[in-house]
């Protein structure tokens, strides 16, 4: 299944919806955890300056991960929802 964050008329990033289900948790728990931790250790810094492009690149990096998150979680819901 090509990951949907990746628009592009032929799909080069795929996710393999054959693997066990623990191995397509762990990606997304990978994924999602990190732009998490990423995202907490900004809320604690005080006086945090920044340009508006910097933060349009910021908020791009952390929605490709938690993209690819979801959309890992959406193949396990439908796994095991079958």
């Amino acid at each position: 299944m090509p990951l949907t964050g990746h628009d592009s008329t032929t799909p080069s990033l795929l996710i393999d919806t054959q693997v066990p289900l623990d191995v397509l948790h762990d990606a997304a728990v990978y994924r999602i955890r990190a732009v998490t931790q990423v995202m907490e250790n900004l809320a604690f810094r005080e006086g945090l300056q920044t340009d508006t492009i910097v933060l349009q690149d910021f908020a791009l990096l952390c929605a490709i991960p938690l993209r690819d998150g979801c959309d890992l979680l959406d193949v396990i819901s439908r796994r095991l929802q079958s």
